[in-house]
């Protein structure tokens, strides 16, 4: 199973990025999928979770109605739309599929001025 995250970067506060992971190795489409992030210092915290047709979305307090997951089961790709971007919000975010172990390498979103 290889699970690749990518989008991140260097943004200004209250500004929007865009995170994708692309997984690979088991059948996407039986799997929800969750984003969950690590600030320095911090544990792995959970982000948001997406049910296997997308039917349901769920959100930490902390980041709803500012992120946004969504996917796309052709692609085996899910997908993070984060808006309203604060300082607090840095971190490695990473993709899991539900309940497994399987994690990726991350991808490092920073929001600084």
């Amino acid at each position: 199973v290889q699970l690749v995250e990518s989008g991140g970067g260097l943004v200004q506060p209250g500004g929007s990025l865009r995170l994708s992971c692309l997984v690979s190795g088991l059948t996407f489409g039986s799997y929800a999928m969750s984003w969950f992030r690590q600030g320095p210092g911090n544990q792995r915290e959970w982000v948001a979770r997406i049910a296997n047709f997308g039917a349901s979305t769920y959100y930490a307090d902390s980041v709803k109605g500012r992120f946004t997951i969504s996917r796309d089961n052709r692609k085996n790709t899910v997908y993070l739309q984060m808006n309203s971007l604060k300082p607090e919000d840095t971190a490695v975010y990473y993709c899991n599929p539900y309940n497994t172990k399987y994690w990726g390498q991350g991808t490092q979103v920073t929001v600084s001025s």
